[in-house]
């Protein structure tokens, strides 16, 4: 059954979702959210990973102004979380995450990176910052100006330790097309596995369900590619 727990993400106090597999996980997955929170969107995420065998968690990222679970259409109230965001902050969270995963006899090389629009983003922080077992980044923006204090994401690009799989939508009026272009050409120079995928018809948050943006073409092949990368790239026992 999923829980959450409490870790210690530089002194300060963070949740983690957790879900379980059934059976002995093939690996981990950390799962990073959206602009809004743990949402049950995002737990969704957590359970359907589990149910394909890896343990998912998914940390608060919010955890240092009030830890929100914010309506699709509060953006006011979305910039301001955002605004708390810091690179530093983002990093000690993940390496908090990574520290528990440790605990339960998961490493590095086992564990798996996920996460969507500005989670999206992080994920190419964490990928350039650790050399884990894979990452996705769904629609991350920042590509060319950073977010949260963190470099562009074309500049973090060419210092990937991780495989990384990047997919948008050529839609997305908040990353064009261009954008996407230059974020696949540095992600080559990169040291390990990468591919980028821009799908035709698609916008921005095109895998969550429940809005608007869904597109479900592109969220079934994304999350198809997805389960693909993580059982190509992940170590196993």
């Amino acid at each position: 059954m999923p829980k959450t727990v409490t870790v210690d993400s530089a002194g300060g106090a963070m949740k983690l979702y957790d879900s379980e597999p059934g059976d002995a996980p093939l690996g981990a997955v950390i799962v990073i959210q959206e602009a809004f929170g743990v949402t049950d969107y995002i737990q969704d995420v957590c359970n359907r990973l589990s149910a394909a065998g890896y343990r998912a968690v998914a940390p608060h990222l919010f955890h240092r102004s009030g830890d929100p679970v914010i309506a699709y259409d509060d953006m006011q109230d979305v910039m301001t979380h955002l605004g708390a965001l810091s690179a530093d902050g983002l990093a000690a969270d993940i390496d908090a995450t990574l520290l528990y995963l440790s605990a339960a006899g998961i490493g590095a090389s086992q564990t798996g990176i996920v996460g969507f629009c500005m989670g999206g983003s992080v994920v190419v922080l964490a990928a350039a910052r650790n050399a884990l077992g894979a990452a996705v980044t769904f629609y991350g923006g920042g590509v060319t100006k950073g977010r949260f204090g963190m470099p562009p994401l074309a500049e973090l690009a060419a210092q990937l330790q991780t495989p990384w799989l990047g997919l948008f939508g050529e839609d997305d009026q908040s990353i064009p097309a261009d954008q996407v272009e230059l974020l696949r050409d540095e992600a080559k120079k990169a040291t390990v596995p990468t591919e980028v995928v821009n799908y035709p018809g698609a916008g921005h948050a095109f895998h969550t369900d429940g809005r608007d943006s869904y597109h479900e073409p592109s969220a079934a092949d994304g999350w198809q590619r997805t389960l693909d990368w993580l059982g190509a790239h992940l170590e196993r026992d």
